[in-house]
C-alpha cells in the first residue's frame, strides 16, 4: 500500500508540473491529496484522524476554487492553457486557491495543525513534496497575477510564520511556521525573478528534509526531549545545529544565499521598503532557530533529570542524512 501511494503522489506531482492544460494541472493535484491522506491517518490516533479531516477539508476547497478560476476564465477567454490566465476574478481566486494549498497567510491555519496530528515522515513530505505543484502553477501564471496581492500575501507569511513560531514547543509546529516564512521568501520575488523562487525552494527542501531526517532519527517531538538527545547522537546533534543556522539564513552557511540573492534582486526593482520589512522579519525566525540550536547542542541539561537515561543509538549515521547535511551546509561558495 505504501508503495502505490508514494508512486500516486509522484505521479500526481509530474502530471501537475508538466500539465498545460487546467484540468489536467488539477487532476494531478486531486491525485496528491488522496494519495497522502492515509499517510496522514495511518497511526490510529484521534489526532492524525482530526490532521487528516482538517487536510481533507482545506485541500478540496483549494481545488473547488482552482476548478472554479478556471472555468471562469475558460469562459470569458476560451482558453485552457495555465499560461493564458486572463480574467481579473479568476487571476484573484487562483491567488487565494494557491494560498490555501501552500498554506500562505491568511490561510495558514491548517497547516501546522496537521503537520502537528501526522508523523515525522509524513510531515516532511507535506512541506517538501506537497508544495512543488502548487508553486509550480503559481510560477506558470505569476504574469497574470495582481503584484501587491503577492507582496502582501509573503510579508504577512513571513511576518506570521515568525511571530507564532517563538512560543511553540513542539519541532513539528516550529517547522510549519518556519515553513510559512520560508514560503513567504520564495513568493515575494516570484514575479520578479521566477529562477530564484526555484533556487530558494531547492534550498528549503534540502535544509527542511535534513532536519527533519535528523529530527527522525533521534524520535525528537518537542524541546525537551531535544535538551536530553545530546547523549543519543552527539554528531547527529551538531550538524542538526548547523543545518537549524543555515535554515535562518546565517552568512557562512547555505541558507544565506537564496535571501541574499531575494533581497539583492528586490533591490534591483526598486522595493526597497519591502526588502527592509522582510529582512527584519526573518530575525524573528532566527530567534526560534537559535533557541532551537541551543536547545539541541548549547545546553547540557542538569544529570538530575526525570527522565529514562538514554544510550548512544547504535545504528550507523545515515548516508543520505550525512550528504543532506553537507549541501545544507556548505553551498554558499556556488552561489552565482
Amino acid at each position: 500500500a505504501k508503495l502505490i501511494l508514494i508512486t500516486s503522489l509522484i505521479l500526481g506531482t509530474t502530471i501537475t508540473i508538466s500539465s498545460n492544460h487546467w484540468l489536467l494541472a488539477w487532476t494531478g493535484l486531486e491525485i496528491n491529496t488522496m494519495a497522502i491522506i492515509p499517510l496522514i491517518c495511518k497511526p490510529h490516533h484521534p489526532r492524525a484522524i482530526e490532521a487528516t479531516i482538517k487536510y481533507f477539508l482545506t485541500q478540496s476547497t483549494a481545488s473547488a476554487l482552482i476548478l472554479f478560476s478556471s472555468m471562469t476564465n475558460a469562459w470569458s477567454s476560451g482558453q485552457w492553457d495555465i499560461t493564458q490566465l486572463s480574467h481579473p476574478t479568476s487571476s484573484l481566486l487562483l491567488t487565494m486557491a494557491i494560498s490555501i494549498k501552500l498554506g500562505l497567510v491568511p490561510f495558514h491555519f491548517w497547516f501546522p495543525e496537521v503537520l502537528q496530528g501526522s508523523s515525522l515522515t509524513t510531515a516532511l513530505l507535506l512541506s517538501t513534496l506537497m508544495k512543488l505543484p502548487p508553486i509550480t502553477l503559481l510560477l506558470l501564471t505569476s504574469q497574470s497575477l495582481n503584484p501587491t496581492s503577492l507582496t502582501l500575501l509573503a510579508i504577512f507569511s513571513t511576518l506570521v510564520g515568525g511571530w507564532m513560531g517563538l512560543n511553540q514547543t513542539q519541532t513539528r509546529k516550529i517547522l510549519a511556521f518556519s515553513s510559512i516564512s520560508h514560503l513567504g521568501w520564495m513568493i515575494i520575488i516570484i514575479l520578479y525573478n521566477p529562477k530564484l523562487t526555484i533556487l530558494a525552494f531547492t534550498l528549503y527542501v534540502t535544509m527542511t528534509t535534513t532536519v527533519f531526517l535528523s529530527l527522525n532519527q533521534t524520535k525528537i517531538l518537542k524541546l525537551s526531549t531535544m535538551l536530553i538527545s545530546w547523549t543519543k547522537a552527539p554528531m547527529l546533534n551538531t550538524t542538526l545545529m548547523l543545518t537549524l543556522l543555515s535554515l535562518a539564513g546565517l552568512p557562512p552557511l547555505t541558507g544565506f544565499m537564496p535571501k541574499w540573492l531575494i533581497l539583492q534582486e528586490l533591490t534591483k526593482q526598486e522595493m526597497i521598503p519591502a526588502a527592509t520589512i522582510i529582512s527584519l522579519l526573518s530575525l524573528l525566525g532566527l530567534f526560534f532557530y537559535l533557541r532551537l540550536a541551543y536547545h539541541s547542542t548549547i545546553t547540557l541539561p542538569p544529570n538530575s533529570s526525570n527522565h529514562m537515561k538514554l544510550w548512544l543509538i547504535n545504528k550507523a549515521p545515515n548516508t543520505s542524512t550525512a550528504i543532506l547535511t553537507t549541501l545544507s551546509t556548505s553551498l554558499l561558495p556556488l552561489s552565482p
